[in-house]
Order: C-alpha cells, then sequence, then structure tokens
C-alpha cells in the first residue's frame, strides 16, 4: 500500500516517555501547563485558563498548539464560558503566526479521539501554517521535509513576539 515511509527522528524516546506516563496517568499537556521537568518546555505564551505551545513534532514551521490548563478529553465537556477566551486567543495567535511567518493560509482544528489521529486526549487545537508552494524538490524527490529552525528556535521566536505582545 505505501512505497515510502518517514520516520520522525527523536521521536523514539517520545514515544516511550508516553508510555511511562500512561503508567503514571499524567497527561503531558497536563505536565507542560505545570512546568514538569519530564517535558521539553516550549509553551510560548499563558492565560489565566490556557497555554499556547510550539508543537514539538511539526508539520510545518511555527506549528502551534492551545490547550486549556484544566484537562478536558471531550470537546462537549468544553465550558462556554471559555470559549471568548479561546477564541480571543486564537486569533492572537494567528495575527503573531501571520506577522512573523506570513503563510498563505492555515490549517486549524482539533483531532479528538484516536481514530481522528488523536494521540494526546487532553483536547488541544492545532494551528498550522500552511505556504504557497510549500513542496519543494526534496519534499517531491526524497519524500522528506526541510525545516530552516527546529522547534526550539521557532519557540524562541514567537515566545519573544508573545512577550512583545504585552498581554499576559
Amino acid at each position: 500500500m505505501f512505497k515510502k515511509h518517514l520516520f520522525p527522528l527523536g521521536k523514539r524516546p517520545y514515544i516511550q516517555n508516553r508510555k511511562e506516563r500512561k503508567q503514571s496517568e499524567k497527561c503531558i499537556l497536563c505536565e507542560i501547563v505545570d512546568n514538569s521537568d519530564n517535558v521539553v518546555k516550549l509553551d510560548v505564551y499563558r492565560t489565566e485558563n490556557f497555554v499556547v505551545s510550539v508543537n514539538l513534532y511539526p508539520y510545518n514551521p511555527g506549528h502551534i498548539m492551545i490547550f486549556p490548563k484544566k484537562h478536558i478529553e471531550k470537546i462537549e465537556d468544553f465550558p462556554e464560558n471559555l470559549y471568548n477566551e479561546f477564541f480571543t486567543l486564537k486569533k492572537k495567535c494567528i495575527e503573531i503566526l501571520n506577522k512573523i511567518y506570513s503563510p498563505g493560509g492555515f490549517n486549524i482544528g482539533f483531532n479528538v479521539g484516536r481514530a481522528a489521529g488523536a494521540s494526546i486526549e487532553h483536547i488541544h487545537m492545532h494551528i498550522v501554517p500552511r505556504f504557497e508552494n510549500e513542496l519543494g524538490f526534496v519534499d517531491i524527490l526524497a519524500g522528506s521535509k526541510i525545516f530552516i529552525d527546529t522547534p526550539e528556535q521557532i519557540y524562541n521566536i514567537l515566545k519573544k513576539e508573545f512577550e512583545a505582545s504585552g498581554e499576559h
């Protein structure tokens, strides 16, 4: 069925740690909320109820996630009183990503449940910048994607921009 498989380097330790976390019953996003030393710290912004974090295994540069500090697994359990804060934060994220990356568009959404591709049960929204002609010759010929910046470099760029926005 598939002629080629791509394997993200460095993901094995993440998967292994996820298995260990399952045993400890601690969710990776909850560990980010708690500033745990068990996870890579890539959160660039926090509000009273939400965290914005760079995705450690991004699809594109600037791929971020927004998630509630409270552990929520079902979209139908998302508190209505947090809608305004959440969507205001989403707008802020898009404005900053537009300023930094000038993408041609965005994929924005949730993966809810394993069948939908969710590898983390804690509700989180992905915002993935998309670029015109983002497929280059390496993508096509080698079946690989080239990133100029690492997630840590993207974190540094976005963290400065969120801090400069003056709202915390």
